[in-house]
């Protein structure tokens, strides 16, 4: 017979987690306002609110962080790290933050003015906000495949070039300072970029003279998927097909608390050096100094490392099967999930699970709520509340999709886990037609409000 598949890794330490009760659960989130945000750790059993700086790291990422150079300027550890992102992306210039925002706060503070607009493929929450805060607009290019849970196209994360030019033509140059292309695109689902829609992107981007970032939070997980279904990538290597997606980007911000696979991090690279001085006064002024810009010595080796790890079908073979066995597994049970399974998240079509609940009543949010109760797994919503409200009505805004994410950490829970996780949706799904009611916000901030906000069941 044929050996089945295994982890390619073995476990040398262990984190005990806590098993709670129904009635346990029924209080704290009661006392956490429906916020799932609002537990503490300590009250979740299985945790898959993100993958973001949650996963476990190598025995190499461990070795690499007792070698750390803390100086604060000129630091080796800098020098390791540059190293690396040049071999990597091919980018020359690169400025260290402590995560992926600072990154985007960095960035746009050089490029983004009041009225811009900034086209791309479902911009993520922190994108998205930081560049309506800055009064400018972010535009939703995906193509229509993305919002269809059911498609099997195997690239939903691309960009429609039509809806593209149509904004390129909308205002002048000057008032698009940038596109940006999310790879893997996280809110439509996890869903990658294909090799011939990246290069795409760019030849128009050029024509019109806008310049091309990456948001590259899950990039490796992106050429994976290159690597598995496009046409001519099977024999490359993860390097080599990463080397050309850098290709047909002017720029890249990066939260390293996903492929780069540590607890902290993120950074910007880029071609452009009048960009990168801008950046670098910015960087002084918000994270740190050029060198370690938020990140401690001993932080950046283990990223450099963890860099040179995820760029390997070692690791990406394990980590996104294990995505798919949970995705497999719901489907099994009838339960309405975005196709084809995403890298780093199975994404839960919570429209289609919850038929009765009223969207105003924040259908993803009250479906996480109920999985928590049911076996103490904590997801994140990416629908109603995550949308924010229009900066210029105030209105919700209303996406398609409704999903609740289950974002698997990397190499931290066994295939136990999630069979947990299916079992507990799975009871759900049975009783689905008896779930008519939601949630209401009782307090919420003025801008990405999915973190802080106060919400109160509706009372049936």
């Amino acid at each position: 017979m044929n050996l089945p598949f295994a982890e390619n890794y073995k476990i040398k330490m262990v984190e005990p987690i806590y098993r709670s009760t129904r009635e346990q659960r029924v209080q704290w989130i009661a006392d956490a306002n429906y916020n799932l945000f609002n537990l503490s750790s300590d009250k979740v059993f299985i945790d898959l609110l993100t993958d973001s700086g949650t996963g476990a790291m190598s025995d190499r990422q461990w070795a690499a962080i007792m070698t750390g150079d803390e100086s604060y300027a000129g630091s080796s550890s800098y020098y390791h790290l540059k190293e690396k992102i040049q071999t990597i992306f091919g980018f020359e210039h690169f400025l260290p933050t402590h995560q992926g925002r600072a990154a985007e706060n960095v960035l746009f503070s050089v490029l983004l003015k009041e009225g811009d607009l900034v086209p791309g493929n479902s911009h993520f929450d922190t994108t998205k906000g930081h560049i309506e805060y800055r009064k400018a607009k972010a535009i939703d290019c995906t193509i229509d495949e993305a919002f269809d849970t059911d498609s099997t196209f195997p690239f939903k994360g691309n960009v429609d070039l039509a809806k593209l030019e149509k904004v390129f033509k909308l205002q002048p140059q000057k008032n698009i300072p940038a596109m940006i292309m999310t790879i893997t695109c996280n809110s439509s689902g996890g869903q990658p970029v294909s090799m011939a829609n990246l290069k795409a992107v760019k030849e128009m981007a050029t024509e019109y003279g806008v310049p091309v970032i990456f948001d590259s939070a899950r990039f490796a997980e992106n050429a994976w998927f290159i690597q598995q279904r496009e046409e001519g990538y099977s024999t490359k290597t993860i390097k080599e097909i990463v080397k050309e997606m850098f290709t047909y980007a002017d720029a890249m911000t990066m939260s390293s608390k996903k492929d780069g696979a540590v607890n902290i991090g993120g950074f910007m690279a880029m071609r452009n050096i009048d960009w990168y001085d801008k950046a670098s006064t910015f960087n002084i002024m918000y994270e740190g100094f050029v060198t370690y810009g938020g990140m401690a010595g001993r932080d950046m080796n283990a990223l450099a490392v963890g860099l040179d790890e995820v760029t390997t079908n070692d690791f990406l073979d394990t980590r996104i099967k294990q995505v798919q066995y949970l995705g497999n597994k719901l489907m099994e049970y009838g339960i309405p999930i975005q196709q084809p399974i995403g890298g780093h998240a199975v994404f839960v079509d919570a429209k289609k699970f919850l038929p009765y609940v009223p969207k105003e009543e924040y259908i993803a949010q009250t479906l996480a709520i109920i999985l928590y109760l049911e076996a103490g797994v904590r997801g994140v919503e990416v629908g109603t509340l995550l949308a924010d409200r229009d900066p210029e009505t105030n209105d919700n805004r209303y996406p398609k999709l409704e999903f609740l994410r289950l974002a698997i950490p990397r190499r931290t829970y066994s295939n136990n886990h999630m069979d947990v996780v299916a079992a507990g949706l799975k009871n759900i799904f049975e009783i689905r037609d008896e779930i008519r009611t939601g949630l209401l916000i009782r307090k919420e901030a003025a801008i990405m409000r999915h973190f802080t906000v106060l919400l109160e069941k509706v009372k049936s």
